[in-house]
């Protein structure tokens, strides 16, 4: 079987390829650079923790010593302090990281993985498919044709397989504009991210309006001014002038000494490509969607995207092509990014549309407020990870069927869990590996070991009912989760997101709901599943 061919060597695409070589598919990782990255300390992402834990199992080691967690948050308006958040074990911190950092570790993890093959000074210019693979052609010093099972474009804004597949991407243009500093200083409150709206040293015009200040590590930090809508060059000295300004503000009217390392102008635009696969061509991250306006941070939906695809792409690679699960990948990830994008253009005239009545209603500030902190924090519908409410994946209604704190289609809660060899370990530990996960709620077996109730109570049911599956499964137990009584049965895909969760151990339903999150690969008669239940009553 051909490799899968990825286009472009940023972090959507590196994470691909090792969420793929975890799953033993190889890939093809067609660079058009010379495999570095420039050092930019003005560019920068902020990751939630699902993708943390997604970068630290495809790297091996923790991404959080490369970037800096924020102690806390803090919301300013004007001189009052609206909201202040500490970050601990309940509320976990976001993880703020250089670009080019993050890169190089999924780069430094790439070339140890045999799975894996990076060809720098490799700029696809021809795409062709045919009913067994794909066909592309590169040029550069190193030209070739290169032929693949499927090809992902994880190429960027301007994509070269979304233009070679003619899918359009239409949206909205320059939605904000922030001019950008990255600077090393000491400011009044270490390690803890700050949003300051309307600051008092700003007085007046559309530029007064918000500048975020995000650390890093080493006492550097990044600030963001919100800019005024139009195309106005950001000069050197506008740019000296807002940092000394601000850093005045903030410490109390005189400007701390700072060393300037990097500046920039970050644009957002909003965009959504039409459609996300092309036969056996697929996009993913800014290929396929822009975002990023009050707050939100598009590589975290590209890194969620290479989570989604890889195990499906996986799946039909080592099983053959099935439609339903591919067609899958788009029907997920464009409707969740696309609800992520209509919050954000709803709440953007309320937020940047200035004075008038809406100044003067009660509340309004804190609500306001509330609205930037969840998209800074990935939080709400601005910034939490999306749920697949609506996918073709779901499974059928079944009278087992009991309701948990997790839906149906989200992320499943970070519990600790008894893996089949004893060992206790986080559940996301045991996330991207292509098999579906079967976790039984039974409290009290953290206490004793396993093999004192591996063989007890409806264990061995569940046992058997999981080796039964249409597809390898992995069994685990946790003490407790979320809103779950004793005994229930939760069904998880390979990502993560919760299938089903069941009342007790229901062999039938299990079957059919692990059939359905497959995209109904197993065809299995009647019989065959009443079979099953026979076997493990």
């Amino acid at each position: 079987m051909d490799p899968v061919i990825i286009v472009g060597a940023g972090p959507v695409g590196l994470a691909l390829a090792l969420a793929l070589a975890r799953q033993e598919v190889p890939s093809v990782v067609l660079d058009e650079g010379p495999g570095k990255d420039e050092q930019r300390l003005a560019r920068s992402v902020v990751l939630r923790e699902d993708t943390v834990a997604l970068v630290e199992r495809l790297t091996g080691f923790p991404i959080g010593e490369d970037g800096f967690r924020w102690a806390g948050w803090r919301s300013v308006r004007r001189k009052q302090v609206m909201r202040e958040i500490t970050f601990g074990d309940t509320d976990p911190a976001p993880v703020h990281i250089a670009q080019h950092v993050l890169t190089a570790a999924l780069r430094e993890a790439a070339v140890d993985e045999r799975l894996v093959k990076v060809a720098v000074d490799s700029r696809l210019d021809s795409v062709e498919q045919d009913p067994s693979g794909i066909t592309a052609h590169t040029r550069g010093p190193k030209g070739t044709w290169w032929r693949g099972s499927y090809l992902v474009g994880c190429d960027g804004p301007r994509s070269t397989v979304r233009k070679l597949q003619d899918i359009r991407f239409p949206g909205r243009t320059a939605v904000e504009r922030h001019a950008v500093a990255a600077l090393r200083t000491e400011l009044p409150w270490p390690g803890e991210a700050l949003l300051h709206r309307m600051p008092p040293w700003r007085t007046s015009g559309p530029s007064a309006g918000e500048v975020t200040g995000r650390p890093l590590p080493d006492s550097v930090w990044r600030l963001d001014w919100l800019l005024p809508p139009g195309k106005d060059l950001v000069t050197p000295d506008l740019l000296v002038g807002r940092i000394r300004e601000t850093l005045a503000g903030w410490s109390g009217g005189s400007t701390p000494p700072y060393e300037l390392l990097d500046t920039g102008v970050h644009t957002v635009h909003h965009r959504l490509a039409r459609r996300w696969r092309a036969g056996r061509v697929f996009l993913a991250g800014d290929a396929a969607h822009l975002l990023g306006a009050l707050g939100t941070q598009g590589l975290d939906e590209g890194l969620r995207d290479a989570d989604n695809l890889s195990w499906k792409l996986a799946l039909a690679w080592h099983h053959g092509p099935h439609e339903g699960l591919l067609d899958s990948y788009q029907a997920e990830r464009r409707a969740v990014v696309a609800a992520r994008l209509r919050a954000a253009d709803h709440a953007l005239p309320l937020l940047r549309g200035g004075g008038g009545l809406r100044s003067y209603v009660p509340g309004s500030a804190r609500g306001n407020d509330a609205l930037l902190t969840d998209g800074h924090l990935g939080r709400g519908p601005l910034g939490a990870p999306g749920a697949y409410a609506d996918s073709p994946l779901a499974p059928p209604y079944a009278e087992s069927a009991v309701a948990v704190d997790t839906e149906p289609g989200a992320p499943a809660a970070d519990v600790r869990v008894t893996a089949e060899d004893g060992a206790f370990v986080r559940l996301r530990d045991r996330l991207g590996r292509g098999a579906l996960l079967v976790v039984l709620i039974a409290p009290g077996t953290g206490v004793w070991e396993r093999k004192h109730w591996v063989t007890a109570g409806i264990m061995p049911r569940l046992a058997a009912a999981v080796t039964a599956l249409p597809h390898p499964a992995e069994l685990l137990v946790a003490e407790s989760y979320p809103g779950a009584a004793a005994h229930t049965v939760l069904l998880l895909r390979p990502d993560g997101h919760l299938v089903t969760a069941l009342n007790g151990v229901r062999p039938a339903d299990l079957y059919a709901a692990a059939e359905a999150a497959l995209g109904g690969l197993a065809r299995v008669e009647t019989e065959a599943a009443a079979d099953v239940t026979v076997r493990t009553n």
